[in-house]
């Protein structure tokens, strides 16, 4: 017996296999003489008025057939009816047709949606009208996880309720009671304590909000996020060993989540804590436990963006016969294609070094289409373009000089080991532009007062005279740049150069910035590597018009707790401003202090 239009139609809600299980049927049973009967009650011209949100699918491969024969049978929109809402199907004009026996018998399951499909013009059952929830059942790849939060994980990261994608999270009592502990005081802790209570009384206070039921972390307009907030609302049963004291709160949490895991089983529940105790003795008791994640630029160190590329060996045989050359003014440069341009970035620099070849040493200008353009640099080695009598002694150097030369380039980030000239290079570009070229007004300097080892308590003094100790970096590299441009002048020239320079240099702390705006100013950020993602970004959205910023740090001496190479605002801002056509960044790969500091850079 032939089927019936109908559960042809029924086949755009199907998941893929059903769908081609259902037309191989189809075949079988000679559907095509109703195909056709119906295809002649509906002009093809209707074909064009399906929505095409009908064809939703997993894949674009499967949906593709859907949507064809989908669209075939749909009839014409009548112009007085209202179009449907998003959570509603478009109303049938066909009059409801019983389905027959054998179809019911076959899919039992499906027999009464396609007879309120057809029937009138009724909402569709919510499961197949809800495009955010398919979505998500789309994007997740198992079930939804519950994930417990520790305290220090809305202290560290006020959003990180948001921060899971489709699954729950669930708060411990005690965790909202040392979060009202910590919403005191001026400190970083506790301004996000303060927004983290903050974001959970506008989840609580949503329209139709019910904590037993959870609540909707999407309701404040937090798409990312899928799932539902629960709040421990009730005693949960639970027992912990002897050795761990009830009454400590690390231990209530961890006595919630053996409560929860038990309760959900066989759902998976997993405790995330920034405190690395907290996660041993979470896995000691046989529980689920993760750090935070969501604050780490990268995993590894070894992923952030150096700055350069190495051309391959190969280059110019591949590329050779198809590059595009010109001269303007000192630069020469090069128009490239092939498959190298994929991996370029905007201010990158490339080199080629061979044997018998010629080198190339140049930065990416201009990435259009399928081709970029290379720049010749300016030699920064040689004597005749000395910056205020310091020459670049290796390549990495060189590289990084070009970018603090450039007026176009707002922002320069320096990364390397200790002794490879960062601080040298980016007093001696500042006084250059400051002094001689007059680019900019006067030199910034600031750092983070992070210290190596135990605080020395307060210092007395004016604001730059606090700072001094910090700055023993910034006396060091000026002692050698004046010694070194005042030549013979005696000790009264090099007086009046100290002098000059020191009038030039303005030293400030980070503690003072919020709400300043600098113009036309060269600013340098030492020890970046110790700032926060916040920190940094405050310090670079002072810069006004004319300023240029540079950041300076290694990330292997990192003294802030709680940051890693992975999470500290110098790895943040690097791995944000790569490409950016007025930013650059280097990796200094090698010292140039002395022979003992190389060495000791290596094997310590």
């Amino acid at each position: 017996m032939p089927l019936p239009p109908a559960p042809t139609r029924r086949a755009a809600l199907l998941s893929p296999d059903a769908y081609h299980q259902t037309a191989a049927r189809a075949d079988l049973t000679a559907v095509d003489e109703p195909v056709e009967a119906f295809e002649s009650a509906n002009p093809p011209a209707t074909r064009s008025t399906r929505k095409p949100a009908r064809t939703t699918a997993p894949s674009a491969r499967d949906a593709a057939p859907r949507a064809e024969s989908t669209a075939a049978r749909a009839p014409a929109p009548v112009a007085s009816e209202a179009p449907p809402q998003p959570g509603q199907r478009a109303p049938s004009r066909r009059r409801a047709a019983p389905a027959p026996a054998p179809v019911q018998a076959r899919e039992p399951a499906l027999a009464e949606p396609v007879q309120a499909r057809t029937a009138a013009p009724e909402p569709a059952p919510a499961p197949a009208a809800s495009p955010s929830a398919r979505s998500r059942k789309v994007r997740s790849n198992g079930p939804k996880k519950m994930f417990v939060l520790d305290t220090n994980v809305l202290l560290h990261d006020p959003t990180s309720l948001f921060r899971f994608e489709e699954h729950d999270i669930f708060l411990p009592m005690i965790v909202l009671e040392e979060l009202d502990g910590h919403k005191k005081g001026m400190t970083e802790v506790a301004r996000n304590g303060r927004q983290a209570s903050r974001t959970l009384d506008a989840l609580a206070a949503a329209q139709g909000a019910d904590i037993a039921r959870g609540l909707k972390l999407d309701s404040t307009g937090q798409r990312a996020a899928g799932g539902c907030l629960y709040f421990q609302t009730a005693p949960l049963d639970y027992s912990l060993p002897t050795s761990l004291p009830q009454g400590k709160a690390d231990n209530q949490i961890l006595g919630v989540v053996e409560a929860l895991r038990k309760l959900h089983a066989p759902r998976e529940v997993v405790l995330v804590s920034k405190d690395i105790n907290m996660r041993v003795k979470a896995r000691a008791l046989g529980l689920n436990a993760e750090d935070y994640q969501n604050d780490k630029t990268l995993e590894d160190g070894d992923l952030l963006y150096s700055g350069l590329l190495a051309l391959p060996a190969d280059f110019w045989i591949k590329t050779g016969k198809n590059v595009e050359s010109w001269q303007s003014g000192v630069h020469t440069y090069y128009r490239i294609g092939g498959p190298i341009v994929p991996q370029l970035m905007i201010n990158q620099f490339v080199y080629f070094e061979a044997p018998g070849e010629p080198s190339l040493f140049a930065r990416v200008t201009e990435i259009r289409d399928r081709t970029a353009v290379l720049q010749t640099l300016k030699d920064y080695g040689s004597a005749k373009n000395a910056i205020w009598g310091v020459n670049t002694r290796n390549r990495e150097q060189n590289f990084a000089m070009n970018l603090l030369m450039d007026p176009e380039v707002d922002f320069v980030t320096l990364t390397g080991t200790a002794g490879t000239g960062k601080t040298l290079m980016a007093l001696a570009a500042g006084l250059t532009q400051v002094l001689d070229e007059r680019r900019y007004t006067e030199i910034i300097m600031t750092r983070a007062t992070v210290s190596v080892g135990e605080d020395i308590g307060f210092l007395p003094g004016t604001e730059e005279e606090k700072m001094g100790p910090w700055m023993g970096a910034l006396d060091d590299n000026l002692e050698f740049l004046a010694k070194g441009d005042g030549g013979n002048a005696g000790e009264w020239g090099r007086a009046a150069t100290n002098e000059l320079i020191r009038s030039r240099i303005k030293i400030k702390s980070m503690n003072f910035m919020r709400g300043r705006t600098f113009l036309n100013k060269y600013v340098i950020i030492d020890e970046a590597q110790n700032l926060t993602p916040k920190q940094m970004k405050t310090l670079i959205t002072r810069a006004g018009p004319g300023t240029k910023i540079i950041c300076m740090g290694n990330l292997a001496q990192i003294d802030t707790p709680y940051l890693t190479e992975g999470s500290s605002g110098l790895t943040y801002a690097v791995d944000r401003f790569k490409g950016w056509p007025h930013s650059g960044h280097i990796t200094l790969a090698r010292g140039e202090r002395s022979r003992l500091a190389d060495f000791a850079s290596e094997v310590l």
